[in-house]
């Protein structure tokens, strides 16, 4: 008995362990001043939500690019609702995601969509590949990890 004990609490903390930090902003200006840094660094920042299909689709080849891109920072910027954060928890657990999960409740978009992008109609998944001032911006879905991989070079090609 004690041994069943043992190996359960064990399986439950290593559960518990590997679950990541989800960062939260109310406030897109909060958001900006944390995220949209000019500190030399790539960003890729991936625009979606749990009830997107397209948007959920495409994120395992943000995970993979986290994973094998190292000159890049992937944020997958989830616009969930504040009510959903739980599940939001759940689903990244679940599908054992790594990169850094935000979460952007703000949802005045009409003042912030801009700020990303003048062109951004507010429709996701969306991704915003930031260094410094240069930016390149995307309003679709990505079909593959290669267009996606593709996309990301091309930008950083440009930085060089």
């Amino acid at each position: 008995m004690k041994q069943l004990l043992l190996i359960t609490f064990f399986f439950v903390f290593a559960q518990s362990s590997q679950a990541q930090d989800i960062l939260t902003f109310d406030k897109f200006d909060a958001f900006e001043k944390a995220i949209i840094k000019n500190d030399g660094n790539v960003y890729v920042v991936n625009f979606w939500a749990t009830w997107c299909g397209p948007c959920v689709k495409e994120l395992p080849y943000f995970e993979k690019l986290h994973q094998e891109n190292k000159n890049v920072k992937v944020l997958l910027v989830s616009l969930d609702s504040p009510k959903d954060a739980k599940k939001l928890q759940s689903f990244i657990q679940k599908k054992k995601i790594t990169a850094q999960v935000i979460a952007l409740f703000d949802k005045d978009y009409n003042s912030w969509l801009d700020k990303i992008d003048k062109g951004w109609s507010g429709s996701i998944p969306a991704t915003y590949i930031f260094s410094g001032d240069k930016k390149l911006f995307a309003e679709h879905e990505f079909e593959n990890y290669a267009e996606l991989s593709s996309h990301v070079n091309s930008f950083t090609n440009q930085l060089k």
